[in-house]
């Protein structure tokens, strides 16, 4: 393990540098071909500072180095988009990385995929514990088998399906086929993004995603990077096989990425930043704050800026709309036919509640956006609305006292209440068997 990190403020470039280089230094990588996995744009990392030292310590030495941007189903990035983020010129990329490429993964594409196997009914039965039973094909981009090293090179934050994110998820969902990533969230979303957002150790959704990763057969390095919040400097950067990096990053990200508050808000403010375009990204807004809104409270989304609810699933969710889990289950052959990745998005948005087909659906918490979606578009999608004009953030701030909280760049930092949950950031993770996961279990088996 090469590994460098600070509890407060970042790294030097300097040090980020000398590690970078210590890491790379053996001559086992001279001569191969080596693709590196990226994130897109919707996440903080200073991926320009990690390109060019990529491409320093790497790129006289190797056959290739090029770059693939695990998009998951987010929208392909242009060529301009592309620039900004690996923070190089035009002129910059026909000249001095003129031998680098750098691939979108073209997921809408059959031909982007190939099978690396199966993972068999009962093993996705072990590793959910009973909450699912299927087969799963375990499909990946092709590119993975046209060189002799991945280098995953991404952030690591709390995250809504697996727990933290980075490490194998940069294969799943990042340049993953539709199997996994419709039964891995699905999964998550039993398990509830309540629960499972911000656990540590191996939660059944990263232990799936470490299994479907074992059957790639190409060697596998990952450079896991920890942002420090408002920032895009490294608080912390590991570097080793996928598994063992992710789990030291994650652990620093519990430390930096998670804010603790004494007390429920009824009301917060989540500003969105550009960086997300549509409400399939900027949901985060949502359930990084929804452990510290009261009962009955309201999380705003406010994202003037957006106009789509998913440029790549708005049709499916025009159809679906946002609900809470139960809706889904007590309704399963209503449902069962819709991708399970879309559902999975409804539940994270809508938040924890309660569907009974007489009284009706109850979700906990209000959510409400103030974007540029008209007001009738939020009713059809079972969400309320807010006129955006009406909102000036400053207004909001400094309110804590009265149960309002400004959070003017939201969908990064997790916010957690001090009473609920043990602040030990060393804690193990959260018992998967507990009841509400068995009620699931015995209730349905699921062959999305």
């Amino acid at each position: 393990m090469y590994s460098l990190a600070v509890n407060n403020g970042t790294l030097s470039d300097e040090k980020v540098s000398e590690l970078v280089h210590q890491a790379l230094a053996d001559p086992q990588f001279n001569g191969q071909r080596i693709l590196v996995l990226i994130p897109d744009g919707t996440r903080t990392a200073p991926i320009p500072q990690m390109f060019r030292l990529l491409h320093q310590e790497l790129g006289n030495r190797v056959a290739a180095l090029d770059f693939l941007i695990a998009l998951g189903t987010h929208n392909p990035m242009s060529e301009a988009q592309i620039n900004r983020l690996v923070g190089v010129t035009p002129q910059e990329r026909e000249t001095i990385f003129k031998n680098v490429q750098i691939f979108n993964h073209l997921w809408h594409l059959l031909d982007t995929f190939i099978s690396c196997g199966v993972i068999s009914a009962d093993e996705i039965a072990e590793i959910s514990g009973g909450m699912l039973h299927q087969e799963v094909d375990v499909r990946v981009n092709k590119l993975v088998n046209e060189y002799d090293l991945i280098i995953i090179c991404g952030p690591v934050f709390p995250h809504e399906v697996v727990g933290f994110s980075g490490g194998n998820k940069y294969f799943f969902p990042g340049i993953s086929g539709q199997e996994v990533i419709n039964l891995s969230h699905w999964l998550g979303a039993l398990i509830t993004c309540y629960e499972i957002i911000g656990t540590q150790g191996i939660t059944p959704v990263r232990r799936l995603i470490n299994r479907a990763a074992s059957l790639i057969p190409t060697p596998k390095l990952c450079l896991a990077m920890v942002v420090a919040p408002g920032t895009n400097q490294l608080a912390g950067l590991y570097i080793d096989k996928p598994e063992v990096a992710w789990e030291d990053a994650a652990k620093l990200s519990a430390k930096v990425h998670i804010k603790y508050v004494a007390r429920p808000f009824k009301q917060v403010l989540s500003v969105m930043p550009e960086m997300y375009d549509d409400i399939w990204t900027a949901a985060k807004g949502m359930y990084k704050l929804e452990p510290v809104v009261a009962d009955g409270g309201e999380v705003i989304i406010y994202a003037p800026h957006i106009t789509e609810f998913s440029y790549t699933h708005g049709e499916i969710l025009g159809q679906v709309g946002y609900h809470v889990r139960d809706y889904f289950l007590k309704q399963w052959d209503k449902f069962q036919g819709y991708p399970a990745g879309v559902l999975a998005h409804s539940t994270h948005l809508k938040g924890m509640g309660t569907f009974d087909p007489i009284t009706g659906e109850q979700a906990r918490i209000r959510v409400t956006l103030a974007t540029g979606i008209s007001p009738e578009r939020c009713a059809a999608h079972n969400l309320n609305y807010r006129d955006p004009t009406t909102i000036r953030p400053a207004e909001w701030a400094n309110r804590e006292d009265e149960g309002i909280l400004l959070v003017p760049k939201a969908g990064e930092i997790l916010y957690r209440l001090k009473s609920s949950v043990s602040t030990d950031v060393e804690a193990n993770a959260a018992d998967f068997s507990s009841p509400i996961h068995k009620t699931i279990a015995e209730t349905q088996t699921f062959t999305n």
